[in-house]
């Protein structure tokens, strides 16, 4: 089995780099503390969203929308640009504003850093989302742009931007990666720039909640260390299978296992209480099941890499949701995940593996996406496993030990025996605003709030 992350060419420098010199690298020094959250060393998350937080950005027409939820909107345009979109071919004038972020200097000198963001792009508005990373010789990469983003596709057509890169690190779809790790080279701050799109001389606005990214020193490891299981809970996450979708809507990556991603993304929407309307759905062919799948796959699909599985746009796409919270990074162990799990929020894992890697799952993939919904008393996985014939087959019992290194490991053999890439722990935490106390603990443990 496959998915659009199998496309994705995360780490591709290192892998190469190992593969050349013909050896099997781990790094024990460099693995998380099975009792401890992400260690700092590994992995560091920034995110701007409180009121003090845009403030000290530098803003250029945005102004802050203040409120139990503050928010960057368009004051008073910076000016005006034409945009060719290269997907349509079709050029139109927009109006923008921008933010820049402070530096952010990273606990983790940083490999690979991931952005994300949370925002509102009501129709004849849309968004763009940049970095810039500085090196530890004090020199700055160019400003990547991350993803052009709107909610819907009626205005610009959803899109990272391939090509990226400068002599040291490149843009891999949705990940600002170092070519050769092994050089010493890392990534030691970054900042941000958002620009907020409308149609001229409205008085539309995107409103931006939330902008950040996580930055990590990513080990160099086939194996993982072990972790004791915590308390066992399961929550009650609705069951969506991809495959029943298999074949449907080629332009948006056919269904069936293109669509892990979505389909993962809209089980725990749904399990925090939010789903699409009536009025979303009616662009969906009468008569398919779980049309709100659909949904998710055309409202995350990507039209430069082709797919549904581009990260942060999963993220943004739950973040549409009434007062919800979405973010990409990296956890340090299964021991995060139950904490998570303990304090009542699912999470997205991705992962690859060769058949036999993963008791009970059935298959293999070169990139998966699953939610774990909970742990059994022995510490095994409990996963909605979107990789399933029926909704009724995609709750999966996982043994702990093969899912903690299938998801941790950052290299891995595929069924030729030759290196591949691993995740490394990525995975997606969605949760709503103003958590419960117990919640907003692990969230803040974790630096995700």
């Amino acid at each position: 089995m496959t998915s659009p992350t199998s496309r994705r060419t995360v780490l591709t420098a290192a892998l190469a780099a190992a593969a050349s010199a013909g050896t099997v690298a781990s790094s024990a020094a460099a693995s998380p503390s099975a009792s401890s959250a992400t260690p700092a060393a590994l992995v560091d998350n920034r995110f701007w969203h409180t009121y003090t937080d845009w403030r000290c950005g530098s803003a250029d027409g945005t102004r802050i929308l203040p409120g139990v939820r503050p928010g960057l909107v368009i004051a008073t345009p910076a000016g005006r640009v034409d945009h060719t979109d290269p997907h349509t071919g079709e050029t139109a004038a927009w109006d923008y504003a921008t933010w820049t972020s402070p530096v952010h200097r990273s606990a983790a000198p940083a490999t690979e850093v991931i952005a994300s963001w949370n925002a509102r792009t009501p129709a004849g508005t849309w968004i763009q989302v940049e970095l810039s990373g500085r090196y530890a010789d004090g020199t700055d990469t160019p400003w990547f742009v991350m993803g052009r983003w709107a909610a819907g596709d009626g205005d610009i057509r959803r899109t990272s931007v391939d090509g990226q890169g400068d002599p040291r690190s490149s843009v891999w779809t949705d990940t600002l990666s170092v070519d050769d790790p092994a050089s010493g080279v890392r990534l030691v701050s970054f900042r941000l720039r958002l620009t907020l799109y409308r149609a001229p001389g409205s008085r539309l606005t995107p409103t931006v909640w939330r902008v950040g990214a996580m930055a990590s020193d990513v080990p160099d490891r086939f194996t993982v260390p072990e972790t004791a299981p915590g308390p066992a809970r399961e929550l009650p996450v609705p069951r969506y299978s991809q495959n029943i979708h298999i074949g449907q809507y080629p332009e948006y990556d056919n269904g069936g296992e293109a669509w892990c991603s979505p389909t993962s993304s809209q089980m725990i929407i749904e399990y925090w209480g939010r789903k699409p309307t009536a009025e979303d759905l009616a662009w969906v062919k009468p008569g398919l099941p779980d049309p709100q799948v659909c949904h998710a796959a055309r409202n995350t699909y990507d039209y430069q890499y082709g797919g549904c599985g581009n990260w942060p746009f999963n993220a943004a796409y739950a973040a549409t949701y009434r007062d919800m919270n979405a973010v990409v990074t990296r956890l340090g162990s299964l021991t995060d995940v139950e904490r998570l799990v303990r304090a009542g929020i699912p999470v997205i894992t991705s992962q690859s593996f060769l058949k036999e890697e993963l008791t009970g799952a059935g298959y293999g993939t070169s990139g998966h996406l699953m939610t774990v919904i909970g742990f059994t008393p022995e510490g095994d996985v409990v996963a909605n496993d979107p990789a399933s014939p029926d909704n009724d087959a995609v709750r999966r019992v996982y043994r702990r030990r093969e899912f903690e290194n299938i998801w941790l490991r950052t290299k891995r053999y595929d069924a030729e025996g030759k290196v591949r890439s691993g995740t490394g722990g990525v995975c997606y935490v969605y949760w709503p605003d103003r958590p419960t106390p117990s919640r907003q603990r692990v969230l803040r443990s974790l630096g995700l709030v």
